[in-house]
């Protein structure tokens, strides 16, 4: 281990060559470099409420990506045809399969790409205990606009007016002699 961090900080290769026909070798102290922000190739949490799995995918685009479910894995399959770079050319390709735990179902594996190139797949785990039974829907209330009630007011008054009206008529009618 001691070798590999002398190994890193110094590298015996670099030559200084002073005036003269023979080469002194010269160590020169080099900097490891800082640790990139961006996760490493993938990292899954442990967590009690859902399963996680975060993939860095930033050298592929959505369309290159694909994310099935089969028995009880999450397979990633990830895949670009030759594209110029730097040095020449590449063709990337990788496969991921996780296992899913014993409590997530596989019909609910959802996944997302972020802008940064971070896939996330996750699902929600099966909830151990069953739920309380003190359970109770409560309703929802639709508010509506004040002109709609103020509508619906006007044509309650309207049908009430209505059938008072018709009302009327019918107890005129029958007591009206009949001829």
């Amino acid at each position: 281990m001691f070798g590999s961090v002398l190994r890193d900080l110094y590298e015996p290769t670099d030559y200084i060559v002073p005036s003269g026909d023979f080469h002194i070798p010269y160590f020169i102290i080099r900097q490891r470099p800082q640790a990139t922000v961006a996760p490493r190739r993938s990292d899954a949490k442990r967590d009690s409420n859902k399963f996680q799995v975060m993939v860095n995918v930033k050298l592929f685009r959505p369309h290159e990506i694909d994310v099935k479910t089969v028995d009880n894995f999450v397979v990633i399959h990830a895949k670009h045809e030759e594209q110029a770079d730097e040095y020449g050319f590449v063709t990337r390709e990788f496969t991921r399969r996780c296992r899913l735990p014993d409590d997530v179902e596989p019909r609910t594996v959802t996944s997302s790409l972020s802008q940064d190139g971070v896939l996330t797949i996750q699902a929600p785990r099966k909830m151990l205990e069953p739920p309380t039974k003190n359970e109770r829907i409560v309703p929802i209330t639709i508010q509506l606009p004040a002109a709609v009630v103020v509508a619906q007011k006007l044509l309650q008054k309207l049908q009430q007016q209505l059938q008072e009206q018709k009302q009327k008529a019918a107890q005129q009618a029958s007591k009206e002699p009949k001829q």
